[in-house]
């Protein structure tokens, strides 16, 4: 049996090997992928429209059961410091064990582009076991024309079995979850998840392997644009703004987290948005509130009223990370090309939950190295288990778990993009104020909301600019709207003792972090770390 949605397809779904499937439903549409979704039971109907479905154990990615196979051509370039290595002889029993349990069982196939750009944009074909996971990366990358469907060649092939269990000692991973790349052969094996995420990034850690060589910068980052043509991109780690932000009413919205930056500007690599759906409210961000009314959009882990299936964002039962995933066109000032120019402001978010970081500061060239090559921000209490106190966290290029290459690649391609076109850096933190988590406060939105306005009109850059202390950060004495002792941090806690002790542990990690980066970086971006002597006075 094969079922087509759109197209006629004349491409089997052998060519991995596999035989003897119940059959292949080909580049179904929502309502098709409804229907199935319903009828096997893998999700329910929210109010106005939302399919809703539960991820089970997996409520997040699983970084540490990614593993990337090490043969010759991986072997010199692959960052193996941060990528888990798997035998070519591993995969192999991996990928014979894969075909044998799809036997008899019916698969979703989805023919989709990675990349705005077609210069540099990869051919995707994802196979996945549930209906709500084609639905899902059908709404997340980019679709193809229909006239492009029926020669459709993937250049990458994702097979996504939440049913599967891996073994360790045959497929030599960490336990029965499995997500294992093999770059050389393109192909890439999901196993023992529910998480849909897992593909997404799936394709994220494949650009970020590709495109470097071609000298296009891979960036986990949302971008919007302004009617001027000035375009920004916001680095970040999940939770620190990306989609928030970047959903600006007055703005065109290119992406909310994965682009490139190439000889032609910025690019989407998506087609979709995957946005954090806890605490979300109409008020606060009404564009994205407004898809959680849409019929198309898939919702992981939400809690529904269970009369009126009403969704409970505020519910974190069943976790923190509630996610929604929704075409770009469902928001009403998204791009239709995925496309915009050379950028005029790299924002780097980064949420201190331990309260010591200025708002924003402006960085120069070797500040901006310092800081992309730290990607910095802090997981606070409660988000995770065990965790009671603020802790650190440092995603080099605000995005570790997806590179595959070193981070001195990224940090040096982005270096000269920055120096090549003239574009101003800036450092911005959302997390707290007043204080560590659970003594000061979250920053206001409307405060980084006005900070944001600054940089983006111009205006910010005719500020005054003050040396901040402790992190040598440029930070600007004054802003229109923002209470000027939000600005320095010190000034916002009661107890300057401890405000001192805090920075410099702070501080300190960051030197500790940065050590594994000193042999790639000059003695420029090394002097950009702050100083512990500074700190502690």
């Amino acid at each position: 049996m094969i079922e087509t949605g759109s197209h006629n397809v004349n491409c089997g779904a052998d060519h991995l090997g596999f035989r003897d499937l119940a059959g292949v439903y080909w580049n179904l549409g929502a309502p098709q992928l409804y229907e199935h979704a319903l009828q096997r039971h893998e999700a329910h109907i929210a109010a106005h429209g939302p399919l809703v479905a539960d991820t089970g154990v997996h409520t997040g990615r699983s970084p540490k059961d990614k593993f990337v196979v090490r043969d010759v051509n991986t072997d010199p370039i692959v960052w193996w410091g941060n990528n888990n290595p798997m035998s070519p002889e591993h995969f192999d029993a991996l990928l014979a064990d894969f075909l044998a349990h799809v036997r008899a069982k019916t698969l979703f196939a989805q023919d989709l582009y990675g990349g705005a750009d077609p210069a540099f944009r990869v051919k995707a074909r994802v196979f996945t076991e549930y209906a709500w996971h084609s639905l899902f990366i059908r709404n997340l990358l980019i679709r193809p024309p229909v006239e492009d469907l029926p020669n459709f060649v993937p250049d990458l092939t994702i097979v996504d079995l939440p049913s599967f269990r891996a073994d360790p000692k045959r497929h030599g991973t960490r336990t029965e979850t499995v997500i294992a790349c093999d770059f050389t052969r393109k192909i890439i094996l999901i196993g023992g998840s529910s998480y849909a995420g897992e593909m997404k990034k799936s394709v994220f850690t494949y650009l970020n392997y590709v495109l470097p060589p071609q000298h296009v910068m891979p960036m986990h980052c949302s971008a919007n644009t302004g009617r001027d043509g000035d375009t920004a991109i916001f680095f970040g780690l999940s939770g620190t703004g990306k989609t928030t932000l970047s959903a600006d009413p007055h703005r065109t919205l290119i992406g909310d987290d994965e682009h490139g930056w190439g000889r032609g500007g910025v690019f989407n690599f998506e087609g979709g948005c995957y946005a954090k759906a806890i605490k979300l409210s109409r008020e606060a961000e009404p564009e994205i509130y407004s898809t959680t009314e849409r019929f198309g959009t898939v919702m992981e882990n939400v809690a529904l009223d269970p009369e009126l299936r009403v969704p409970d964002f505020d519910d974190d039962s069943k976790t923190e990370n509630t996610r929604i995933a929704y075409p770009l066109h469902f928001i009403a000032n998204a791009s239709a090309t995925g496309r915009a120019g050379h950028p005029k402001n790299v924002i780097m978010l980064t949420c201190d939950a331990f309260g010591v970081l200025p708002p924003i500061a402006k960085l120069d060239p070797a500040q901006a190295m310092y800081h992309f090559l730290s990607g910095y921000t802090a997981k606070v209490a409660g988000t995770e288990k065990g965790v009671t106190e603020p802790q650190a966290t440092f995603s080099t290029c605000f995005g570790a778990p997806f590179m595959p290459l070193h981070p001195a690649v990224y940090g040096n391609l982005l270096r000269g993009l920055v120096g090549r076109h003239h574009v101003d850096c800036w450092l911005v933190n959302t997390g707290w104020t007043g204080g560590k988590f659970g003594v000061g406060r979250r920053m206001p939105i409307r405060v980084t909301r006005r900070l944001l306005s600054a940089v983006l009109d111009g205006s910010l850059h005719r500020a005054a600019f003050r040396t901040d202390p402790h992190f040598g950060l440029a930070v600007p004495e004054q802003v229109p709207g923002v209470e000027p002792h939000i600005l320095d941090p010190i000034k916002t806690w009661r107890s300057k003792g401890e405000f001192a002790e805090t920075t410099g542990r702070v501080v300190q990690m960051f030197r500790d972090n940065f050590k594994k980066f000193e042999d790639h970086t000059d003695e420029h971006v090394r002097a950009a770390a702050p100083s512990p002597r500074i700190a502690l006075v």
